[in-house]
Formats: C-alpha cells, structure tokens, sequence
C-alpha cells in the first residue's frame, strides 16, 4: 500500500512538472562594451559567468547599447563574449549600436549579427520575431542610424510592420521587446521616445500583448498601462530575470528579479 502511494506521488508531482507551463528568460541592457576597456570586458564576462549559473533560462535578450560606439570590430568581439552563453541570445539596436555617418549603420549591424550570431543567421531585418513555448517574442527597432540622439523613434512603416505581425499572432501571448520604452519609467525629456501615443494606438487595437520590456533609461520599473505590463531595466552590470507563469493561458503572471 505505502508503494502504491508512492508511485502515485511521484505521478503527480511528474504531472504538475509536465503540464506547467513557465518560461524563463533574461534581458540584459546597456552593456557598451568596449574590447579595449578591461572594465566592460570583464562586466560582461560576469554577466556570461552568473547567467550560465541560473537554471531554465529558455533564452538571453541584450537589448540595445550593446557596445559603447558604433564599430564592426567592437560587435564581433561582443559577440565572441556572448557566445559563452549556455542558452540562445538575441540583440536589439540602441543608440549607441549604429551610425551611419561612421560607417556602421542598422544594415552593417545586421550583416555581422547574421555571420556571428547563430540564432539570427536567418534573420535579415532589426525587427523580427521569435516563438518560445508557443509564446511570441516581437523585436521592435526604434534607433536611428542617421542623426544619432537618445531619443527613440518608432518609424510609421516600423509602427505598420507590428499592427501586422500582432494581428498575424492574435491567438498567441506576445510580448515585445524593445530598447526605447513607450512609457517612461523616469523624467528624462532627452531620452524620451518620439511621439509614443502613435505606438500606443496600434496596443490597443490588439489585446494579446501581455508584457513591453526596455531599459535605455537606465531605471527599473514596472507599470501597467491599459493592461500591458511595461518593464524598465537598468543598465549592466545589473540584468533582470523574467519568468512568464502559466503562459499557456490568456493571462500569464509575470514574476522578474535584478540580479
């Protein structure tokens, strides 16, 4: 009798380990590394060390800044350190990533992503989109690569390009990721995104958005705005871990730690 008990806890417990359903990811911003700035090089690998030491990381987002000016050779080396990472890892454009001027602008930025980092090899635009346990992850750009300021863009066919691809995944959770946040998390005018009510309308056209996650200003927060959880991060060293509870539902919870 006492087996039989047994084997049926063992069953249940095996149950409940198949059917939840959580996804676990990190979002590391601003690192701005430099491989001729022993400080942001040893930053990074630091990040690399404590992240390969979680457990369940489905995947690593750097999300914008990831060097600290925009150079071929400073992104393959970034890319170099990020290949240590035990677990998949996707970037996102900041404004310290592309300049045109210098001759490093978003399609150059691309280019070496897709020569250097295996998960966008087939990845040809800064906006794109990922699936994860069933959940949509959608990247949306908002740097720019001509006059280079601290301010974010969301351009009218970038803003058309999202309607699109959140009416395409309606039945699915989404969230999106994003160096600029559309809500912000502090009051820095310089860092503001340009004309964000414009973003906000295509939101609330659709109702499968769950979670927007930034950083560029350098703060932590987390607001809900019209039921979208908004999440802010601060810059490296720090990196936050996100955990998406129950995503097999129409209302995931979000749970998130600073590391």
């Amino acid at each position: 009798m006492k087996k039989f008990v047994s084997l049926i806890f063992v069953f249940l417990i095996s149950a409940i380990t198949v059917f939840a359903n959580d996804l676990k990811f990190v979002q590391v911003d601003g690192v701005r590394f430099n491989p001729n700035d022993d400080k942001t090089v040893q930053t990074l690998e630091n990040i690399i060390k404590d992240i390969n030491k979680q457990k369940d990381i489905k995947f690593v987002v750097f999300s914008g800044n990831n060097i600290s000016k925009a150079d071929r050779k400073y992104l393959k080396a970034f890319l170099k350190s990020a290949h240590k990472l035990n677990t998949p890892y996707y970037v996102i454009l900041g404004n310290k990533d592309v300049n045109k001027h210098k001759g490093f602008g978003k399609a150059d930025y691309v280019k070496t992503l897709r020569l250097h980092a295996k998960t966008h090899r087939m990845i040809r635009q800064p906006n794109y989109v990922f699936e994860k346990d069933k959940n949509i992850f959608i990247v949306v750009d908002g740097s720019k690569e001509v006059i280079t300021t601290p301010n974010g863009y969301y351009r009218p066919e970038v803003l058309d390009w999202l309607d699109e691809q959140l009416t395409k995944y309606f039945d699915k959770n989404v969230v999106v990721l994003q160096h600029y946040p559309i809500v912000p998390p502090s009051e820095k005018e310089t860092y503001y995104t340009f004309k964000p009510e414009e973003y906000l309308k295509i939101l609330a056209k659709h109702n499968n958005v769950k979670a927007v996650i930034a950083g560029h200003f350098g703060v932590n927060k987390e607001e809900t705005v019209n039921g979208i959880l908004h999440i802010s991060t601060s810059e490296a060293p720090q990196y936050r871990i996100i955990e998406m509870i129950d995503c097999d539902t129409d209302t995931p919870t979000f749970w998130s730690t600073l590391k």
